[in-house]
Protein backbone atom coordinates (compact mmCIF):
# COMPACT_ATOMS: atom_id res chain seq x y z
CA UNK A 1 0.00 0.00 0.00
CA UNK A 2 2.80 2.61 1.17
CA UNK A 3 4.86 1.68 -1.97
CA UNK A 4 1.65 2.13 -4.39
CA UNK A 5 1.05 5.46 -2.96
CA UNK A 6 4.35 6.73 -3.42
CA UNK A 7 4.37 5.79 -6.95
CA UNK A 8 1.23 7.57 -7.43
CA UNK A 9 2.68 10.55 -5.56
CA UNK A 10 5.74 10.62 -7.75
CA UNK A 11 3.61 10.84 -10.51
CA UNK A 12 1.99 13.88 -9.54
CA UNK A 13 4.83 16.24 -10.72
CA UNK A 14 4.55 14.89 -14.54
CA UNK A 15 0.67 14.62 -14.72
CA UNK A 16 0.89 18.09 -13.63
CA UNK A 17 3.33 19.58 -16.25
CA UNK A 18 1.34 17.38 -18.67
CA UNK A 19 -2.11 19.45 -17.55
CA UNK A 20 -0.58 22.84 -17.12
CA UNK A 21 0.76 22.13 -21.23
CA UNK A 22 -2.81 21.35 -22.15
CA UNK A 23 -4.42 24.49 -20.33
CA UNK A 24 -1.79 26.61 -22.27
CA UNK A 25 -2.16 25.33 -25.64
CA UNK A 26 -6.25 25.69 -25.09
CA UNK A 27 -5.72 29.34 -24.07
CA UNK A 28 -4.37 30.28 -27.52
CA UNK A 29 -6.29 29.81 -30.64
CA UNK A 30 -5.13 27.02 -32.63
CA UNK A 31 -3.09 28.19 -36.11
CA UNK A 32 -3.29 31.96 -34.09
CA UNK A 33 0.86 32.87 -34.12
CA UNK A 34 2.27 36.00 -34.06
CA UNK A 35 4.48 37.54 -36.41
CA UNK A 36 7.79 37.82 -35.35
CA UNK A 37 9.54 41.17 -34.74
CA UNK A 38 11.37 42.15 -37.44
CA UNK A 39 12.29 44.94 -40.09
CA UNK A 40 8.99 46.86 -41.48
CA UNK A 41 8.04 45.69 -44.72
CA UNK A 42 8.99 47.23 -47.90
CA UNK A 43 5.69 48.44 -49.78
CA UNK A 44 5.65 46.70 -53.32
CA UNK A 45 5.04 50.05 -55.12
CA UNK A 46 8.52 51.66 -53.98
CA UNK A 47 9.81 47.78 -55.32
CA UNK A 48 8.26 48.55 -58.30
CA UNK A 49 9.01 52.17 -58.90
CA UNK A 50 12.45 51.09 -58.31
CA UNK A 51 12.88 48.71 -60.23
CA UNK A 52 11.43 51.08 -63.74
CA UNK A 53 14.26 53.22 -62.53
CA UNK A 54 17.37 51.05 -62.03
CA UNK A 55 16.28 47.71 -63.99
CA UNK A 56 18.93 47.20 -66.32
CA UNK A 57 17.15 45.29 -69.09
CA UNK A 58 14.52 47.79 -69.61
CA UNK A 59 17.42 51.03 -69.68
CA UNK A 60 18.93 49.00 -72.20
CA UNK A 61 15.55 49.09 -74.29
CA UNK A 62 14.92 52.79 -73.50
CA UNK A 63 18.91 53.23 -74.93
CA UNK A 64 17.31 51.43 -77.90
CA UNK A 65 14.79 53.12 -78.81
CA UNK A 66 16.49 56.62 -78.38
CA UNK A 67 18.77 54.73 -81.16
CA UNK A 68 15.96 54.30 -83.21
CA UNK A 69 14.49 57.80 -82.95
CA UNK A 70 18.17 59.44 -83.89
CA UNK A 71 17.74 57.25 -87.17
CA UNK A 72 14.55 59.00 -88.41
CA UNK A 73 16.38 62.39 -89.56
CA UNK A 74 18.99 60.25 -91.47
CA UNK A 75 16.70 57.92 -92.84
CA UNK A 76 15.05 60.70 -95.37
CA UNK A 77 17.98 63.11 -95.78
CA UNK A 78 19.47 63.55 -98.77
CA UNK A 79 23.62 62.24 -99.86
CA UNK A 80 25.93 64.24 -99.50
CA UNK A 81 27.03 66.08 -102.56
CA UNK A 82 29.99 65.51 -104.39
CA UNK A 83 32.87 68.27 -105.05
CA UNK A 84 35.25 67.01 -108.19
CA UNK A 85 37.93 68.85 -109.36
CA UNK A 86 40.72 67.93 -111.97
CA UNK A 87 41.50 68.87 -116.00
CA UNK A 88 40.50 67.56 -119.27
CA UNK A 89 41.60 66.59 -122.42
CA UNK A 90 45.08 67.50 -121.69
CA UNK A 91 47.40 66.94 -124.31
CA UNK A 92 49.53 63.80 -123.32
CA UNK A 93 52.71 64.74 -125.74
CA UNK A 94 53.56 68.31 -124.36
CA UNK A 95 51.32 68.19 -121.22
CA UNK A 96 50.11 71.76 -121.80
CA UNK A 97 47.16 73.68 -120.80
CA UNK A 98 46.99 76.12 -124.04
CA UNK A 99 47.65 73.83 -126.64
CA UNK A 100 43.95 72.68 -127.40
CA UNK A 101 40.96 74.28 -127.33
CA UNK A 102 39.13 71.51 -125.16
CA UNK A 103 41.96 71.39 -122.50
CA UNK A 104 40.85 73.07 -119.33
CA UNK A 105 40.76 72.96 -115.48
CA UNK A 106 37.22 71.65 -113.92
CA UNK A 107 35.24 71.96 -110.99
CA UNK A 108 32.53 70.27 -110.85
CA UNK A 109 29.19 69.30 -108.04
CA UNK A 110 26.71 66.36 -108.42
CA UNK A 111 23.69 65.61 -106.21
CA UNK A 112 21.60 62.11 -106.47
CA UNK A 113 17.73 62.74 -105.81
CA UNK A 114 15.47 60.17 -105.33
CA UNK A 115 12.15 59.93 -107.15
CA UNK A 116 10.05 61.60 -105.31
CA UNK A 117 8.13 60.47 -102.22
CA UNK A 118 10.79 57.78 -101.83
CA UNK A 119 12.60 59.84 -99.08
CA UNK A 120 9.45 60.67 -96.82
CA UNK A 121 8.90 57.48 -97.22
CA UNK A 122 12.24 56.05 -95.73
CA UNK A 123 11.86 58.21 -93.03
CA UNK A 124 8.02 57.09 -92.23
CA UNK A 125 10.14 53.55 -92.24
CA UNK A 126 12.15 54.93 -89.48
CA UNK A 127 9.75 56.07 -88.08
CA UNK A 128 7.51 53.09 -87.50
CA UNK A 129 10.88 51.15 -86.61
CA UNK A 130 11.70 53.56 -83.44
CA UNK A 131 7.63 53.78 -82.34
CA UNK A 132 7.75 49.72 -82.31
CA UNK A 133 10.88 49.61 -79.93
CA UNK A 134 8.68 52.55 -78.21
CA UNK A 135 5.98 50.31 -77.79
CA UNK A 136 8.47 47.35 -76.73
CA UNK A 137 10.13 49.48 -74.04
CA UNK A 138 6.58 50.17 -72.78
CA UNK A 139 5.97 46.03 -72.90
CA UNK A 140 8.58 45.64 -71.37
CA UNK A 141 8.50 47.44 -68.52
CA UNK A 142 4.60 45.84 -67.71
CA UNK A 143 6.92 42.53 -68.31
CA UNK A 144 9.25 44.15 -65.60
CA UNK A 145 6.85 45.13 -62.80
CA UNK A 146 5.13 42.04 -63.40
CA UNK A 147 8.26 39.71 -62.29
CA UNK A 148 8.72 42.24 -59.99
CA UNK A 149 5.43 41.41 -58.16
CA UNK A 150 5.31 37.71 -58.73
CA UNK A 151 8.95 37.44 -57.32
CA UNK A 152 7.41 39.78 -54.28
CA UNK A 153 4.33 37.57 -53.86
CA UNK A 154 6.37 34.42 -53.77
CA UNK A 155 8.57 35.94 -51.25
CA UNK A 156 5.41 37.03 -48.94
CA UNK A 157 4.36 33.11 -49.15
CA UNK A 158 7.62 31.96 -48.32
CA UNK A 159 7.90 34.06 -45.07
CA UNK A 160 4.69 33.19 -44.04
CA UNK A 161 5.16 29.39 -45.01
CA UNK A 162 7.96 29.90 -42.60
CA UNK A 163 6.32 31.82 -39.63
CA UNK A 164 3.34 29.14 -39.95
CA UNK A 165 5.84 26.35 -40.16
CA UNK A 166 8.00 28.23 -37.00
CA UNK A 167 3.94 28.55 -34.82
CA UNK A 168 2.88 24.90 -35.90
CA UNK A 169 6.58 23.51 -34.31
CA UNK A 170 6.09 25.27 -31.18
CA UNK A 171 2.67 23.45 -30.83
CA UNK A 172 4.02 20.39 -31.70
CA UNK A 173 7.20 20.27 -29.16
CA UNK A 174 4.46 20.94 -26.20
CA UNK A 175 2.50 18.14 -27.79
CA UNK A 176 5.64 15.77 -27.77
CA UNK A 177 6.37 16.99 -23.90
CA UNK A 178 2.37 16.25 -23.19
CA UNK A 179 2.96 12.72 -25.20
CA UNK A 180 6.32 12.60 -22.88
CA UNK A 181 5.03 13.04 -19.81
CA UNK A 182 2.13 10.95 -20.62
CA UNK A 183 3.90 8.02 -21.45
CA UNK A 184 6.25 8.86 -18.52
CA UNK A 185 3.12 7.69 -15.88
CA UNK A 186 1.72 5.07 -18.06
CA UNK A 187 -1.32 7.41 -19.85
CA UNK A 188 0.11 6.97 -23.29
CA UNK A 189 1.47 4.48 -25.67
CA UNK A 190 5.21 5.17 -26.98
CA UNK A 191 3.41 5.31 -30.61
CA UNK A 192 2.25 8.60 -29.69
CA UNK A 193 5.56 9.23 -28.55
CA UNK A 194 6.86 8.34 -32.08
CA UNK A 195 4.42 10.17 -33.39
CA UNK A 196 4.75 13.41 -32.28
CA UNK A 197 8.71 13.25 -32.67
CA UNK A 198 7.95 12.18 -36.16
CA UNK A 199 5.97 15.51 -37.38
CA UNK A 200 8.31 17.23 -35.22
CA UNK A 201 11.28 15.99 -37.62
CA UNK A 202 8.82 17.20 -40.59
CA UNK A 203 8.32 20.53 -39.98
CA UNK A 204 12.21 21.08 -39.17
CA UNK A 205 12.75 19.53 -42.52
CA UNK A 206 10.23 21.48 -44.37
CA UNK A 207 11.77 24.76 -42.67
CA UNK A 208 14.93 24.07 -43.40
CA UNK A 209 14.02 23.57 -46.86
CA UNK A 210 11.56 26.87 -47.16
CA UNK A 211 15.10 29.44 -45.18
CA UNK A 212 16.92 27.73 -48.10
CA UNK A 213 14.21 28.98 -50.70
CA UNK A 214 13.99 32.33 -49.64
CA UNK A 215 17.80 33.97 -50.49
CA UNK A 216 16.93 32.02 -54.17
CA UNK A 217 13.93 34.06 -54.22
CA UNK A 218 15.23 37.15 -52.70
CA UNK A 219 18.29 37.21 -55.40
CA UNK A 220 15.67 37.35 -58.39
CA UNK A 221 13.68 40.04 -56.63
CA UNK A 222 17.36 42.06 -56.48
CA UNK A 223 18.04 41.14 -59.74
CA UNK A 224 14.64 42.59 -61.23
CA UNK A 225 15.52 46.14 -59.05
CA UNK A 226 18.72 46.45 -60.21
CA UNK A 227 20.54 45.59 -57.00
CA UNK A 228 24.13 44.69 -56.81
CA UNK A 229 26.21 42.64 -54.96
CA UNK A 230 25.30 41.61 -51.38
CA UNK A 231 21.93 43.74 -50.97
CA UNK A 232 20.51 44.73 -47.70
CA UNK A 233 17.52 41.99 -47.03
CA UNK A 234 14.56 42.64 -48.35
CA UNK A 235 11.12 42.45 -45.85
CA UNK A 236 7.72 41.79 -47.56
CA UNK A 237 4.22 41.51 -46.55
CA UNK A 238 1.57 38.68 -47.85
CA UNK A 239 -0.69 40.81 -49.64
CA UNK A 240 -4.50 40.62 -49.16
CA UNK A 241 -7.66 40.30 -51.35
CA UNK A 242 -8.90 43.21 -52.14
CA UNK A 243 -12.49 43.39 -53.86
CA UNK A 244 -12.01 43.70 -57.45
CA UNK A 245 -14.59 43.90 -60.01
CA UNK A 246 -13.90 41.88 -63.11
CA UNK A 247 -15.47 43.16 -66.26
CA UNK A 248 -14.09 40.68 -69.20
CA UNK A 249 -15.20 42.55 -71.91
CA UNK A 250 -14.05 45.71 -70.76
CA UNK A 251 -10.64 44.35 -69.68
CA UNK A 252 -10.30 42.36 -73.28
CA UNK A 253 -11.18 45.64 -74.87
CA UNK A 254 -8.77 47.36 -72.99
CA UNK A 255 -5.94 44.67 -73.92
CA UNK A 256 -7.05 45.51 -77.66
CA UNK A 257 -6.44 49.39 -77.39
CA UNK A 258 -4.00 49.88 -74.62
CA UNK A 259 -1.38 46.91 -74.55
CA UNK A 260 1.79 48.01 -75.62
CA UNK A 261 2.39 44.66 -77.48
CA UNK A 262 -0.32 44.72 -79.48
CA UNK A 263 -0.26 48.34 -80.49
CA UNK A 264 3.88 47.51 -81.48
CA UNK A 265 2.43 44.86 -84.01
CA UNK A 266 0.14 47.38 -85.20
CA UNK A 267 2.89 49.81 -85.53
CA UNK A 268 5.06 47.33 -87.32
CA UNK A 269 1.84 46.42 -89.94
CA UNK A 270 1.78 50.11 -90.51
CA UNK A 271 5.50 49.75 -91.35
CA UNK A 272 4.60 46.91 -93.51
CA UNK A 273 2.50 49.02 -95.59
CA UNK A 274 5.28 51.96 -96.11
CA UNK A 275 7.86 49.47 -96.69
CA UNK A 276 5.55 47.37 -99.22
CA UNK A 277 4.89 50.72 -100.74
CA UNK A 278 8.54 51.81 -100.81
CA UNK A 279 9.26 48.46 -102.69
CA UNK A 280 6.57 49.59 -105.42
CA UNK A 281 8.36 52.75 -106.05
CA UNK A 282 12.08 51.34 -106.52
CA UNK A 283 10.83 50.49 -110.11
CA UNK A 284 11.06 54.54 -110.47
CA UNK A 285 14.18 56.30 -111.10
CA UNK A 286 16.55 57.91 -109.07
CA UNK A 287 18.30 61.43 -111.01
CA UNK A 288 22.05 62.17 -110.72
CA UNK A 289 22.33 65.93 -111.28
CA UNK A 290 25.57 67.07 -112.41
CA UNK A 291 26.99 70.68 -112.94
CA UNK A 292 30.90 71.89 -113.95
CA UNK A 293 32.66 74.73 -114.62
CA UNK A 294 35.83 74.25 -117.08
CA UNK A 295 38.59 77.31 -116.93
CA UNK A 296 40.67 77.26 -120.37
CA UNK A 297 44.47 79.45 -120.78
CA UNK A 298 44.95 81.85 -123.44
CA UNK A 299 45.78 80.00 -126.79
CA UNK A 300 49.26 80.18 -128.15
CA UNK A 301 48.86 83.32 -129.45
CA UNK A 302 47.85 85.30 -126.62
CA UNK A 303 44.40 85.30 -127.28
CA UNK A 304 41.75 84.39 -124.47
CA UNK A 305 39.64 81.61 -124.69
CA UNK A 306 35.87 81.23 -122.78
CA UNK A 307 35.57 79.66 -119.86
CA UNK A 308 32.65 76.38 -120.35
CA UNK A 309 30.42 74.95 -117.93
CA UNK A 310 28.10 71.32 -118.51
CA UNK A 311 25.05 70.24 -116.80
CA UNK A 312 23.61 67.11 -116.85
CA UNK A 313 21.19 64.80 -115.65
CA UNK A 314 21.63 61.09 -115.27
CA UNK A 315 18.89 58.33 -114.19
CA UNK A 316 19.31 54.76 -113.42
CA UNK A 317 16.90 52.50 -115.47
CA UNK A 318 15.33 49.29 -113.59
CA UNK A 319 16.36 47.28 -116.63
CA UNK A 320 16.15 44.54 -114.47
CA UNK A 321 13.20 44.55 -112.08
CA UNK A 322 12.61 41.45 -112.95
CA UNK A 323 15.86 40.14 -110.61
CA UNK A 324 16.14 43.43 -108.43
CA UNK A 325 12.29 45.01 -107.74
CA UNK A 326 9.66 42.03 -108.30
CA UNK A 327 11.28 39.95 -105.96
CA UNK A 328 11.59 42.74 -102.94
CA UNK A 329 7.67 43.83 -103.60
CA UNK A 330 6.90 40.06 -102.92
CA UNK A 331 8.81 40.01 -99.96
CA UNK A 332 7.26 43.14 -98.83
CA UNK A 333 3.54 41.85 -99.21
CA UNK A 334 4.68 38.50 -97.14
CA UNK A 335 5.74 40.56 -94.61
CA UNK A 336 2.90 42.33 -94.47
CA UNK A 337 0.74 39.43 -94.29
CA UNK A 338 3.28 37.55 -91.70
CA UNK A 339 3.11 40.60 -89.35
CA UNK A 340 -1.07 40.44 -89.66
CA UNK A 341 -1.25 37.13 -88.32
CA UNK A 342 0.94 37.58 -85.91
CA UNK A 343 -0.96 40.20 -84.39
CA UNK A 344 -4.30 37.64 -85.00
CA UNK A 345 -1.99 35.34 -82.79
CA UNK A 346 -0.84 37.62 -80.06
CA UNK A 347 -4.44 38.98 -79.88
CA UNK A 348 -6.11 35.55 -79.31
CA UNK A 349 -3.39 34.79 -76.89
CA UNK A 350 -4.25 38.08 -74.60
CA UNK A 351 -7.88 37.69 -74.94
CA UNK A 352 -7.46 33.80 -74.14
CA UNK A 353 -4.97 34.10 -71.23
CA UNK A 354 -6.91 36.67 -69.62
CA UNK A 355 -10.56 35.08 -69.00
CA UNK A 356 -7.93 32.72 -67.93
CA UNK A 357 -6.28 34.95 -65.43
CA UNK A 358 -9.72 36.28 -64.26
CA UNK A 359 -11.04 32.84 -63.79
CA UNK A 360 -8.20 32.36 -61.78
CA UNK A 361 -8.54 35.39 -59.61
CA UNK A 362 -12.19 34.73 -58.74
CA UNK A 363 -11.78 31.14 -57.73
CA UNK A 364 -8.80 32.29 -55.79
CA UNK A 365 -10.74 34.91 -54.23
CA UNK A 366 -14.01 32.43 -53.62
CA UNK A 367 -11.35 30.20 -51.93
CA UNK A 368 -9.82 32.84 -49.38
CA UNK A 369 -12.97 33.64 -47.89
CA UNK A 370 -14.13 29.97 -47.56
CA UNK A 371 -11.33 29.62 -45.81
CA UNK A 372 -12.02 32.52 -43.66
CA UNK A 373 -15.32 32.11 -43.13
CA UNK A 374 -15.56 28.52 -42.48
CA UNK A 375 -12.85 26.05 -42.82
CA UNK A 376 -10.49 27.78 -40.70
CA UNK A 377 -12.62 28.28 -37.57
CA UNK A 378 -13.89 24.87 -38.25
CA UNK A 379 -10.47 23.12 -37.97
CA UNK A 380 -9.84 25.23 -35.05
CA UNK A 381 -12.56 24.40 -33.48
CA UNK A 382 -11.86 20.52 -34.41
CA UNK A 383 -8.40 21.06 -32.53
CA UNK A 384 -9.63 22.72 -29.69
CA UNK A 385 -12.43 19.53 -29.29
CA UNK A 386 -9.45 17.20 -29.75
CA UNK A 387 -7.38 19.12 -27.32
CA UNK A 388 -10.02 19.13 -24.54
CA UNK A 389 -11.24 15.08 -25.34
CA UNK A 390 -7.14 14.64 -25.15
CA UNK A 391 -7.27 15.90 -21.85
CA UNK A 392 -10.15 13.65 -20.36
CA UNK A 393 -7.97 10.66 -22.27
CA UNK A 394 -11.32 10.39 -24.45
CA UNK A 395 -8.96 10.44 -27.44
CA UNK A 396 -5.18 9.81 -28.27
CA UNK A 397 -2.16 11.86 -29.17
CA UNK A 398 -2.64 11.15 -33.11
CA UNK A 399 -5.98 12.59 -33.56
CA UNK A 400 -5.10 15.71 -31.54
CA UNK A 401 -2.03 15.52 -34.29
CA UNK A 402 -4.08 14.52 -36.98
CA UNK A 403 -6.65 17.81 -36.20
CA UNK A 404 -3.54 20.07 -35.69
CA UNK A 405 -1.18 19.29 -39.22
CA UNK A 406 -5.16 19.32 -40.77
CA UNK A 407 -5.42 23.08 -39.21
CA UNK A 408 -1.47 23.70 -40.70
CA UNK A 409 -2.20 22.38 -43.97
CA UNK A 410 -5.72 24.63 -44.05
CA UNK A 411 -3.37 27.79 -43.08
CA UNK A 412 -0.56 27.09 -46.15
CA UNK A 413 -3.67 26.87 -48.75
CA UNK A 414 -5.32 30.12 -47.69
CA UNK A 415 -2.01 31.55 -48.12
CA UNK A 416 -1.37 29.87 -51.17
CA UNK A 417 -4.71 31.27 -52.23
CA UNK A 418 -4.47 34.90 -51.26
CA UNK A 419 -0.94 35.05 -53.80
CA UNK A 420 -2.46 32.80 -56.79
CA UNK A 421 -5.04 35.64 -56.15
CA UNK A 422 -2.90 38.66 -56.28
CA UNK A 423 -0.60 36.58 -58.91
CA UNK A 424 -3.33 36.67 -61.29
CA UNK A 425 -3.97 40.34 -60.53
CA UNK A 426 -0.36 40.82 -61.75
CA UNK A 427 -0.93 39.05 -64.88
CA UNK A 428 -4.25 40.67 -66.00
CA UNK A 429 -2.11 43.80 -65.40
CA UNK A 430 0.35 42.88 -68.02
CA UNK A 431 -2.05 41.49 -70.21
CA UNK A 432 -4.47 44.19 -70.29
CA UNK A 433 -1.67 47.17 -70.36
CA UNK A 434 -3.12 49.15 -67.94
CA UNK A 435 -2.37 49.48 -63.92
CA UNK A 436 -5.88 49.17 -63.06
CA UNK A 437 -5.72 47.51 -59.33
Amino acid sequence: MNMRLSRQLGRLPRVAAAAALLAAIAATPAGAQSRPAGAAATPLAALVAEALQNNPELRAAAKETEAANQRVRPAGALEDPMLEAGFLNLPIQSLRFNREDMTMKMLGLSQKLPYPGKRALREQLAAKDAETLGYGVRETGNRVVREVKLAYFDLALTDETVRLLKGNQQILQQFLRIAESRYAVGQAAQAEVLKAQTQLGRMSEELLRMERERPVTEAELARLLGRRGNAAPIAVELPGVREAAFDLEALQQTALNERPQLLGLQSAIDRSVKALELARKEKEPDFDLRFSYGQRDRDLSGMPRSDVMSFTVAMNLPVWRADKIEPRIAEAQAMREQTLEVQQAQQNEALARLRQQVAIAEQSRKSVRLYETAILPQARLAVEAALAAYRVSRVDLLMLLDSQMTLYGYEISRAKEQVNFNKALAEIELLSGKQMF
